[in-house]
């Protein structure tokens, strides 16, 4: 069985800042990986359903972006842009894996076939939500 814990926050002025800039933080990485997927697929799609082998030529296609690749780029990101080194790395990982849930669903629909419509990119004050996906509570109590 899956527990899941939602809680209301009240943070202080400093602590709502703090949450802003990761949420905005966030949505910056959301919008690169879409792009980046976006861009994969205008590369790779062909207007053309079928042709001769003989007459086409076909292009060498390049390599789909998919959850783990887009999650072993964060490191880099860490190193190139120091200030993504405040989020906590299991909350980036995270962020690819809506992109892929998004961009699959366009695709390929859900379980039942019915496909979404296509990923929009997130405006400011769009991406709302983050996920720490091993929380851990720790409880000491005083005896």
């Amino acid at each position: 069985m899956r527990t899941s814990y939602q809680y209301r926050l009240k943070p202080t002025a400093l602590q709502a800042q703090a949450i802003d800039n990761t949420l905005d933080m966030l949505r910056c990485q959301y919008n690169y990986q879409l792009a980046q997927r976006f861009e994969w697929y205008e590369m790779n799609r062909c207007p053309i359903d079928r042709c001769s082998l003989i007459v086409c030529h076909i292009r060498e296609l390049k390599d789909k972006p998919n959850r783990f690749s887009q999650q072993a780029t964060l490191t880099q990101l860490k190193k190139v842009r120091p200030w993504y080194k405040n989020i906590h790395s299991q909350v980036l990982q995270e962020v690819p894996k809506k992109v892929e849930i998004a961009f699959d669903r366009w695709l390929k629909g859900d379980a039942n076939g019915k496909r979404s419509g296509k990923p929009r990119f997130k405006g400011k004050g769009q991406y709302k939500t983050f996920t720490y996906p091993q929380f851990k509570p720790t409880c000491t109590q005083a005896v």
